[in-house]
């Protein structure tokens, strides 16, 4: 279990914060998908050695992968909203900067 963990604190960047709500992660840095989750495969354990239940573990995979799969969505559907709402800003301000233009007061 340890060398699993392992491999992936190699690869990953973790992420650094600066002060309260502020979080940046590098370029390098790549999301793991639910893809990733659901097709991750762990290697039996040698006779003799304790081990995991491979079902309990594929079942646990499964769940992770759903719940990042939703993470996922409503991030998506976040960032459209947050464009539609960026849009409807910009154009309030051209609006009002047209009308302070003109002299028109409202």
């Amino acid at each position: 279990m340890r060398a699993f963990f392992r491999r992936f604190s190699r690869n990953r960047v973790p992420v650094r914060t600066r002060g309260p709500g502020f979080n940046y992660r590098s370029s390098a840095y790549l999301p793991l998908l639910p893809w990733q989750v659901r097709e991750r495969r762990f290697r039996s354990t040698r006779l003799g050695r304790r081990g995991l239940d491979p079902a309990e573990v594929q079942a646990f995979l499964d769940r992770v992968a759903g719940d990042l799969s939703a993470v996922h969505q409503a991030l998506g559907e976040s960032r459209k909203e947050t464009a539609r709402i960026k849009d409807a800003l910009r154009r309030w301000q051209s609006e009002q900067a047209q009308r302070a233009n003109t002299g028109e007061h409202h």
